[in-house]
Order: C-alpha cells, then structure tokens, then sequence
C-alpha cells in the first residue's frame, strides 16, 4: 500500500476520591489544570467532569504506543495522587451513581448536554478509541462497511463494564448498552459509497442538528480531525496489554481489509442485523459466548473466531512488526477480560461475607492498581 497504517490510541479513564473510591467531586480543577501545566494537549476533559481522555502520538510501532500509554497513565496518575485521586480505566464505575456527577462546564460539552439532556448525565462511561490512518475518505468508508462483522469480536475481547449503578448488570459490556440511548451512536448503516455516507453528513449539519461529524458518536467512524477510520466499539481497556492488543488486531484488519476489496463486500440489511446481534452476544457473554456466523448459518465460539481472524491477518501482523501484539489476544481469552476479574473479585468478597458496596470497593481498588500497572507480556 502507499501509506504505513500509522495508528494512534486514546484511552479515557475515570477520575476518583482516592480515599471514597467513587468518582470525584473536589479538585478536580486543580488537578486538570496540573496536567495542562505539566503533560502535553494530549490530554483533554470529557463530557463529564470526573472522566479524563489521554491519546498517543501517531505512530508506526507498538513499542513505541505501548511507552507512551504506560507513560501517560503514570503521569497522570502521579499529578492525580497530589490530590488525593485516582485514574481508573473501565468501561464503567463500579461506584457512581450518575445522578450525582456533574458535567463538565466547558461550551461545547454545554452544548451537547443541552441537546442531550438526562441522557447526557447518564454517561458515566469510558471508552477506547484506534486510529488507524487511511487517507481516502471512499475507502474509509467502504471499510467501516466491511469491518462490520470483527467489530463484536473486538468488543467482547475488551469487556471491562458488568457494574452499573453499584450493581451486577449481568452484562460483561454494559457501557456500550448504556451509550446506546444517544442519538447516532451503535452500528453504522451500510453507506453505498463517500459521497452517500456525506450526503447524511451534509444533510444533519445543513439542518442544524449536528455542528459536524463528530457529533456521530458510531462504534465506528471516520475521523473528523484526521485521515483515519476510527475504532471505538471497545471498552477503556483496564490493562496496557488488552488495548494493545485490540489496537493491534484492529489495524491488521484494516490492512487486510484494504488490501483485499472482496473481503466481507456485498454486506446487506440482513449482514448489518446479524453484526448487531453479535454486539449484543459481546456485551452479554464477552469472551465466553458465541457469535451468529451468516455463512454456515450456525453459531461461532468467540476462541474459535479468534483463530480464524489471527489467521486471516497473519501476513498483515508480520508486515506491519505486531506478531507478538495480535498474539496477546489469546492471553485475553486465556486469562479473561477485565470484566471477568472484576466479577471473579467481587463474588470472592461477598462469598467471604463482605456487603456489595465493599465487594464493589475492592473491585475499584483493582482496577485503580491495576490501570497505573505495566504488566510483562505473558503467553
């Protein structure tokens, strides 16, 4: 291909009392004003006050990504501590309740939550997002169309949110079930070319009832900022090993994709019904059901899946120096989401005799240690 698949990760985390565990009410000013001081604009507020978003350098290597979220997480997390808070990466807080957090003041996040109302303060998530670069605007679109059917696959390996409102939801993926109720968010829908997907653009800002693409919030998208096809079905990955390994798959897939023009073409009405059934089977099951496959009519254990799509990106993962990134996607398998270490923690504690609410608090202390962790790649 004539461009490098250059990619850039950002990750969004939650900001917490250190000492109450829940999300935080108090210096959250001071502390963001700190991390403007001291870290680069690569660090932004969120739509909700206590939520904080970091983002990577664009980069070819995963060595490189991987210094630089380790390295963030560690700074952020050490201005953070100077005021007795936390960062905590998850697709949702174990804690909050959303009522009681307050958004964020600044004009465009003003805007938004005018338009959005109750649904807007219900968003106590966090998400993570890849950038992958691909400088035509036709074939970012044509490959969101075709990336359609990995996408349930690169949600259930990133599960990180069975916790809403301080109770079990059953769910290992509740965030995107909860970010489900704004507008233009889910699955795409099936755009015939560029000038089809910007004939919807057009049409919503002309009439006012968005500023610009960005306010389509899809699991999926073209970027607005850069020239690249956006991830962002994934849960905030609790553990640096997880995103890396979700943003190594996604970018192999987007190579393959672009290399071969055939691959998952032809997608329908009845394609893009069968891919949101198995968002909905990631977000039940994670790692541990199994997805609708539309060629043998049957249904696919996610491990096997798995295989297949490493498989299939061999050559790309190899091209592009990741072999070892893709192959932790097995690890996640192997040793289980962030969401089934969280319930695995919290069914320890209660069975031990703890309440729910201090169950929930060690879930919270784990994912606080573990977020501002650099675990040793493992096989």
């Amino acid at each position: 291909m004539s461009w490098d698949f250059k990619f850039g990760i950002e990750e969004e985390y939650f900001v917490n009392d250190a000492a109450k565990r829940d999300v935080a009410k108090n210096k959250i000013k001071e502390f963001f004003a700190s991390c403007r001081d001291k870290l680069s604009d690569d660090i932004q507020p969120e739509m909700l006050e206590p939520q904080i978003e970091i983002a990577t350098k664009p980069v070819k290597d995963f060595a490189e990504a991987r210094s630089q979220l380790a390295g963030m997480r560690a700074s952020v997390g050490s201005i953070a501590r100077e005021y007795d808070l936390a960062i905590m990466a998850s697709g949702t807080h174990p804690l909050a309740m959303w009522s009681r957090v307050r958004a964020n003041a600044q004009p465009r996040y003003g805007k938004v939550m005018h338009d959005l109302q109750m649904l807007g303060n219900r968003t106590v998530l966090c998400g993570m997002h890849v950038h992958v670069e691909v400088p035509d605007l036709a074939m970012r679109v044509d490959i969101m169309n075709r990336m359609q059917p990995y996408l349930p696959l690169l949600l259930a390996l990133s599960t990180s949110s069975p916790f809403w409102q301080a109770q079990r939801t059953g769910l290992l993926g509740y965030r995107l079930a909860a970010y489900r109720e704004l507008p233009r968010t889910g699955l795409p829908d099936l755009f015939e070319n560029a000038a089809d997907y910007q004939r919807y653009i057009d049409t919503l800002v002309a009439a006012r009832a968005i500023e610009n693409s960005s306010y389509v919030w899809w699991v999926i998208r073209p970027s607005l900022k850069h020239p690249t096809l956006e991830l962002r079905v994934a849960d905030s990955c609790t553990r640096v090993d997880d995103t890396i390994a979700i943003a190594a798959l996604y970018r192999c897939l987007v190579r393959r994709l672009s290399l071969d023009t055939n691959l998952n073409a032809g997608q329908t009405g009845a394609s893009r019904a069968i891919n949101d059934e198995n968002c909905w089977r990631a977000m039940r099951y994670g790692i541990h059901g199994s997805f609708v496959d539309e060629k043998s009519r049957s249904a696919k254990p996610v491990r096997e899946l798995l295989d297949d799509v490493l498989d299939l990106i061999a050559d790309d993962a190899k091209e592009l120096g990741c072999e070892r990134e893709v192959d932790l996607a097995r690890w996640i398998v192997a040793r289980g989401t962030s969401a089934d270490r969280q319930l695995t923690l919290y069914t320890e504690a209660v069975g031990r005799g703890l309440s729910s609410r201090d169950a929930l608090v060690n879930v919270v202390d784990w994912l606080s240690a573990e977020t501002m962790g650099d675990p040793v790649l493992q096989h």
